[in-house]
């Protein structure tokens, strides 16, 4: 493994120094005045003045519901709070559009909306909504036997959002008549996961990114004061073109809907298809609906390895889920060329046996079973530029982006895991722009204030635990049926821990 790429960083577990970049402005000011203009004391753990504002390219906005100068009035507690409402983002959509709504995400509980989106269909507006089948029951229809029956994770769920007092969103959808469906609608019993975070509204305006609509993604826990929720961001784009690509899938989701033929299409029913492009104003944007069967060449873990592969100078990511050895492979090849590479982690998902955040940090971590990843390939040496943020506890990074020289930024639902390429409904997008990039990159540098690097004290009490258990492990067989992050307590609903999201 080649040297170090040059990145000047501090040793580990040290705090950074400010960054260099001022946080972003995300004009979601301009878009939503009433809703974000506000004052009063931020939480205590945001560091740093208000930023000045940064441009954007025509016809797209970014938000970050944890980073930027606005503030907002939290729903779930009703105390000010530093970042960008992203609900109000979505109301802001749902209550402009005239004629169509399409929703596809993964989870919807935020009763605002779901009582927007009634209000909509009562003037007119034709609302149609996609869920996640895990997800696609209201939660207060069932019985105290059935709740006992169910994960953890998933009371939980049902405990807080009975807290908020704010009622069951999937019910007032179906109360109020809107049609909805889930991914059984296909005739099986769930095809992967549903994982889309995409609104379309009036076949004009598109809004998606790494939010599921939901108050612990966007707001923050309601049991919970000192949650701010997921670390997450949306973006809204101005394009008729872009909406048609979205309409077009989310029409093979819906077949002709709830009640009609089985002729839905989710996972891999749906047939693949490649990456289309569209311009909006200076930006380039490139938009790829996954799954794909694995010897596809379009499938979304070879698309990114090419969007990998083009990178000259640096990359900046912060990742939920980061289990394809493939990418790690190819980032690899990044440092051996001297690109600077700053990755910014989950600190939970980080840890586990199949992360390859761990193969960056040149270590192995055997699963509960004492088996190591078909496949492991961790580095010789450490790489430096390694961290994972600083959050409120029960709080995820949840972001999904890449950005590429600072001239490109890859989002969408897409976790970097093999069950988003083979198995999930998901979005993948890259966005050519300097100007979109550089509020990512400004967020990049929030997060990475107060950043522990490399094997922080965590990590090395599990890895300890785990060699005194198992030595050094031994590795699993690897076959065609691999997938190797798709253990149990990652991506089967019923697991004790909930799946990625």
């Amino acid at each position: 493994m080649a040297p170090s790429s040059g990145l000047r960083l501090p040793s580990r577990r040290r705090r950074l120094p400010a960054p260099r970049f001022l946080l972003p402005t995300t004009l979601l000011g301009l878009l939503l005045q009433a809703s974000l203009s506000g004052c009063g004391n931020a939480e205590a753990r945001i560091d740093g003045a208000p930023a000045q504002a940064l441009p954007l390219p025509v016809g797209i906005t970014v938000a970050f519901n944890q980073g930027g100068p606005d503030r907002y009035r939290s729903p779930i507690h009703g105390r000010w709070r530093r970042g960008d409402d992203l609900e109000a983002m979505v109301l802001a959509a749902i209550r402009g559009a005239q004629r169509e709504i399409l929703v596809a995400v993964q989870e919807l509980s935020l009763t605002r909306v779901a009582e927007a989106l009634v209000e909509a269909r009562r003037r007119g507006v034709r609302v149609q909504v996609v869920l996640e089948d895990t997800y696609s029951t209201p939660w207060s229809t069932l019985q105290p036997l059935d709740r006992l029956a169910l994960p953890p994770h998933q009371q939980r769920r049902i405990s807080q959002l009975e807290a908020l007092g704010q009622g069951d969103a999937v019910a007032v959808l179906l109360q109020g008549g809107i049609p909805l469906l889930d991914d059984r609608a296909d005739g099986s019993s769930g095809s992967g996961l549903m994982h889309h975070k995409f609104l379309v509204a009036d076949r004009q305006l598109v809004v998606t990114g790494s939010a599921n609509f939901t108050p612990s993604c966007i707001h923050g826990d309601p049991d919970d004061p000192s949650s701010r929720g997921n670390v997450n961001h949306l973006l809204r784009f101005e394009s008729p073109e872009l909406a048609a690509l979205f309409a077009a899938e989310f029409a093979r989701l819906w077949g002709d809907g709830p009640g009609g033929q089985p002729d839905s299409r989710f996972g891999l029913g749906k047939g693949g298809g490649g990456p289309q492009r569209v311009r909006i104003g200076s930006a380039e944007v490139e938009v790829l609906f996954t799954p794909h069967q694995r010897r596809d060449p379009s499938n979304g873990l070879t698309w990114l390895e090419r969007q990998l592969g083009g990178v000259r100078r640096r990359i900046d990511l912060a990742l939920f889920v980061f289990s394809a050895q493939n990418l790690a492979d190819a980032m690899a090849g990044l440092q051996q060329r001297g690109v600077q590479i700053r990755l910014l982690a989950d600190p939970g998902f980080a840890s586990r046996s199949f992360s390859e955040v761990l193969d960056l940090l040149a270590v192995s971590h055997s699963d509960h079973r004492c088996r190591l990843e078909a496949g492991n390939n961790p580095w010789s040496q450490a790489l430096e530029g390694v961290g994972t943020p600083r959050l409120a506890a029960g709080d995820k990074l949840h972001h999904k982006y890449a950005v590429l020289d600072g001239r490109s930024v890859i989002s969408g639902s897409f976790n970097w895991s093999p069950s988003a390429a083979f198995q999930n409904d998901e979005t993948l997008l890259r966005i050519d722009s300097p100007l979109l990039a550089a509020h990512f990159i400004a967020e990049t540098d929030r997060l990475w204030q107060g950043a522990e690097l490399g094997i922080t004290a965590r990590l090395e009490r599990r890895l300890n635990r785990r060699r005194q258990l198992c030595g050094r492990g031994r590795q699993r067989p690897q076959g065609p049926a691999d997938l190797r992050p798709l253990a149990p307590a990652v991506a089967n609903p019923a697991a004790a821990a909930p799946p990625p999201s």
